[in-house]
């Protein structure tokens, strides 16, 4: 009898709707001009919906208010690390630099046309602007990552993670050079080695750009290359309610230095917080 699936495919990705350019180079260290972005994702734009009425009158109307966090991975095979801007460079939002391969997460309070600047120190790297925002509350993913091996140009990958109770997984592939591998999860072997001698470990193939739903519980991302060797592993604690983000990455370029395959699991997160009934899962698919 086959073991039940892992993962459940959702919807093809929603794209953040915006546009995208490479602002003015002042070294030769970013290049090329990007055009704009196509998005598969529907555009969501809020209405005013503010009441005009007399200056005493009390509205019975208030704004609804969600919470939207931004997700920004650096996906940039790069010595020095991004910082990033909010609209026009006013506002930094990160306080410690952001190194490759790595995520962050921020809550601004972002605004259709609002513009995310990528910065190298007092050079400027990229810019992605924001033509609209989901009317909800979400996860709103955005990758910085190198265009090709050739030269130093940047590209952006985005995706709006909706809310839902079962964990998500966007799983995407910005390596840039020849090697092929590919990502799979498979359970993560039990402490207990009764447990772990008596258990097959479910495993299953994730495809490159896709968006998947997993059981909660504690995993590992492995990635394979065309033997069937195990390049690398990185751990994945699932947790209800929450969107992850999995980016093979890296660059085998055709001059300057190279930076092997790597996979971004993001966010990290403790097994402690699974709880007991996760832990005891019965196997079955999300439905």
């Amino acid at each position: 009898e086959s073991s039940p699936s892992l993962v459940t495919s959702l919807a093809l990705p929603n794209s953040l709707p915006s546009q995208r350019r490479m602002a003015p180079m002042q070294s030769a260290m970013f290049a090329a001009v990007f055009g704009a972005l196509t998005t598969s994702g529907v555009a969501v734009h809020v209405a005013d919906t503010a009441l005009r009425g007399h200056a005493a009158s009390r509205s019975f109307v208030q704004a609804m208010s969600f919470k939207q966090v931004l997700r920004i991975c650096n996906a940039y095979p790069f010595t020095s690390a991004l910082d990033v801007y909010l609209s026009d460079s006013d506002e930094k939002l990160n306080q410690e630099p952001l190194q490759y391969p790595s995520c962050m997460d921020f809550t601004p309070k972002m605004h259709p046309g609002d513009r995310i600047d990528f910065k190298v120190a007092d050079t400027n790297a990229g810019t992605f602007t924001i033509s609209s925002l989901p009317a909800g509350d979400a996860v709103l993913m955005l990758v910085i990552y190198r265009h090709d091996t050739v030269t130093t140009a940047v590209a952006f990958e985005s995706h709006v993670f909706s809310s839902a109770k079962a964990p998500q997984l966007a799983v995407l592939d910005v390596y840039r050079g020849p090697a092929k591998s590919e990502l799979r999860i498979q359970d993560q072997a039990s402490e207990d080695k009764a447990a772990a001698n008596a258990t097959i470990p479910r495993s299953e193939l994730l495809r490159y750009n896709s968006v998947l739903a997993v059981e909660p519980g504690a995993y590992d991302v492995i990635a394979n290359g065309p033997a069937g060797n195990v390049v690398l592993k990185k751990p994945l604690v699932a947790l209800p309610g929450e969107a992850y983000v999995l980016i093979r990455c890296g660059v085998a370029a055709d001059e300057g230095p190279q930076y092997a395959e790597n996979v971004i699991v993001y966010p990290q997160s403790s097994k402690s917080e699974l709880g007991a009934a996760t832990r005891a899962r019965a196997p079955g698919a999300i439905a």
